[in-house]
């Protein structure tokens, strides 16, 4: 009498074979909707399984809220970025309105004050900017001597633009005509050149934060671009 054939033993197919063929037939469960409601998938906030249609869900929802909170901030940027722009445009209007460089200078630190919280700031001129001036340069403006060229080109090292640490020391004698904190404050500092030295744009700060090295200083160097145009017009009109 003939045996009976002995089934072959049950064979499963590796997760990763299964995913693998799911993945070049994406249509698998079209006209199979019910499968679908029967798979269960781990739950991502609790211990447990959910069915795949309440996951699917879940993880739509979570990313329609990341893609608004991704919305909400280049909206937040866009708004910050317009309001950058227009207290620029008025501060660079305002330096164009001057009639000299004087008034050029205070109306840069009247507009840093108001409009960018900054309220210290010294503009250092070397001497054959203000020779053919009929006077002293006023507050803001300084002449640029030896001593004060020495101490702004250390704290430069060797950039053109740079924000950092401003001891009381350094704020008397960098910027005169103002009282120092009794703490270190902070300060950018940009030279000024246009195919020769201008001098420097000193923005200073009692706060050590406000100016903090790891700050962009694009800005700083624009304004000082700015400034060096105006200085070299001015000087040249008298």
């Amino acid at each position: 009498m003939a045996r009976a054939p002995v089934p072959e033993p049950r064979q499963t197919l590796a997760p990763e074979r299964v995913a693998e063929w799911l993945a070049r037939h994406p249509d698998f469960f079209v006209g199979r909707e019910g499968l679908l409601q029967q798979l269960k998938v781990p739950h991502p906030e609790t211990r447990g399984a959910t069915s795949l249609l309440e996951r699917l869900v879940h993880d739509l929802r979570e990313r329609a809220e990341s893609a608004e909170w991704r919305l909400e901030q280049l909206l937040e940027s866009a708004r910050h970025n317009e309001a950058q722009y227009r207290r620029i445009r008025e501060m660079v209007l305002a330096l164009l309105e001057a009639e000299d460089n004087d008034a050029m200078g205070q109306a840069l630190a009247t507009q840093l004050a108001e409009r960018f919280r900054t309220p210290a700031v010294a503009l250092w001129c070397p001497a054959s900017l203000t020779d053919r001036e009929p006077r002293p340069p006023q507050a803001p403006r300084h002449v640029l001597d030896d001593a004060a060229s020495t101490r702004l080109a250390a704290l430069l090292d060797g950039r053109t633009s740079r924000c950092t640490r401003l001891t009381a020391t350094d704020w008397k004698r960098l910027l005169p005509h103002l009282p120092p904190p009794e703490q270190p404050g902070s300060c950018a500092i940009t030279r000024l050149s246009l195919g020769e030295p201008l001098g420097y744009l000193v923005l200073a700060s009692s706060d050590p934060e406000h100016f903090r090295a790891s700050l962009d200083t694009l800005f700083t160097e624009y304004l000082g671009d700015v400034v060096a145009r105006l200085l070299i017009r001015h000087g040249s009109a008298e």
